[in-house]
């Protein structure tokens, strides 16, 4: 494992193996990777291609789908090729539990179709059954040629490990808490997993290793911890991390902490969707994460203000959300058309006091008129002033200069 430190101070942990899912390369030297997962019956064909197509559109680079039954199964090679017809290439992940070794024996066509197997360590099987059921997993992965995460989750950990270590704990001359014990289970019920995979012949290449738990500080004294102990790459989420606001604050207070430390080669905001919420804020929410931590860069992001009394109408408001719905809109054909457009920095202000300097740090920045100021917009292009905007058409001329700046300062892909 090697750590290096960046000029913000920021440690680098990049995992020693590089595991590709399809094109998608994770760890290594490879940019943290986002990730999503349906939440339709993975039986309705037509509702899972549509919003696996949603989430890839959105920027998701891996999707997993949850393959729970015959149905799902046989309707996962249907789904890939439909998103094939719609010249949507993203990996499909299937999110197996208790019988995947059944599905993906019986299914041989979903087993090739899938580009990466999600085994849960602790509820793989039961008893004498689980050694076997975990292996022909495995093996299906190894005949495949598909890479495997191996995801201990702290609801489903595996009882018998559980209660074998805390009685280990209590029974010794220096018992550790609880907390303590209930997390070092699921870190060794992750890697042994991960041991027992290369036994069957697994390549180190072909394993990812996720330990999720819904606590913030639970989260990051696991994954610091698991990434003392082992290289391969690691699949950052916080478990069950609620709806709205709470979901976002809680993800980010954990997963950037981690970030921050090298910590994590692909990330999944877990959000519990508002009720006819699109599924795709999780996308958004962990592409604004890397990209405020200056980790990636996938859309223009706009700069604006609060506002204040200064600041009585709601109109710069009004156009910061326009410009924001805007270049999210425009992105999916951006991506493919212009190279570096991602980089691309906007600024909305609502006053002179911060709204002109602002403005000049912008790529595009424009600076409207607060409460008693002239009723005039000036806009600055690349630092300087181009032009000042006035009247009821300031939204959409605005719009249109970013368009023409677009076009002019960004090379054509391919061209």
């Amino acid at each position: 494992m090697v750590v290096s430190v960046d000029a913000y101070g920021a440690l680098s942990r990049r995992s020693s193996e590089a595991v590709r899912i399809g094109k998608v390369l994770v760890g290594g030297s490879a940019p943290v990777v986002v990730q999503s997962m349906t939440n339709t019956d993975t039986a309705d064909i037509d509702s899972t291609v549509k919003q696996v197509a949603e989430l890839w559109r959105a920027g998701s680079e891996l999707v997993r789908l949850t393959v729970n039954n015959e149905d799902a199964a046989a309707a996962v090679p249907l789904i890939r090729d439909k998103l094939a017809q719609r010249a949507i290439d993203v990996p499909l992940i299937g999110d197996f539990h208790y019988n995947g070794h059944t599905l993906l024996t019986r299914h041989p066509a979903c087993a090739e179709a899938l580009g990466k197997y999600r085994i849960n360590p602790g509820n793989v099987g039961f008893g004498a059954k689980r050694d076997v059921q975990f292996a022909t997993i495995v093996e299906k992965a190894i005949e495949y040629r598909k890479p495997v995460r191996i995801g201990a989750n702290w609801g489903s950990l595996d009882q018998a490990l559980l209660t074998k270590m805390m009685d280990e704990n209590a029974a010794s001359e220096a018992p550790s808490d609880t907390a303590t014990v209930a997390r070092e289970a699921l870190i060794y019920s992750a890697l042994h997993s991960a041991e027992r995979a290369r036994e069957i012949g697994l390549g180190a290449d072909q394993i990812i290793i996720s330990c999720k738990v819904s606590g913030v500080q639970e989260l990051i004294a696991v994954y610091r911890a698991l990434a003392q102990r082992c290289t391969y790459p690691l699949h950052l989420g916080l478990t069950e991390a609620g709806m709205g606001s709470k979901g976002i604050v809680a993800s980010t207070a954990a997963l950037a902490v981690l970030l921050q430390e090298g910590i994590g080669d692909t990330i999944r905001i877990s959000l519990t969707p508002e009720p006819g919420e699109s599924r795709t804020r999780e996308v958004i929410v962990a592409q604004e994460l890397l990209q405020t931590m200056g980790l990636r860069a996938f859309t223009p992001m706009v700069t604006a203000c609060p506002g204040c009394g200064r600041t009585t109408s709601t109109f710069f408001q009004e156009l910061a959300k326009t410009v924001q719905d805007h270049v999210r809109e425009r992105m999916p054909e951006w991506r493919l058309r212009y190279d570096g457009v991602e980089n691309l920095t906007l600024a909305v202000m609502g006053c002179v006091v911060n709204g002109p300097g602002e403005s000049k740090y912008a790529n595009i920045g424009i600076s409207l008129p607060g409460t008693g100021e002239a009723p005039s917009a000036p806009v600055f292009v690349d630092g300087v002033k181009v032009a000042t905007l006035r009247g009821e058409r300031i939204s959409e001329e605005f719009v249109a200069m970013i368009e023409n700046y677009v076009q002019q300062h960004y090379q054509p892909i391919g061209g």
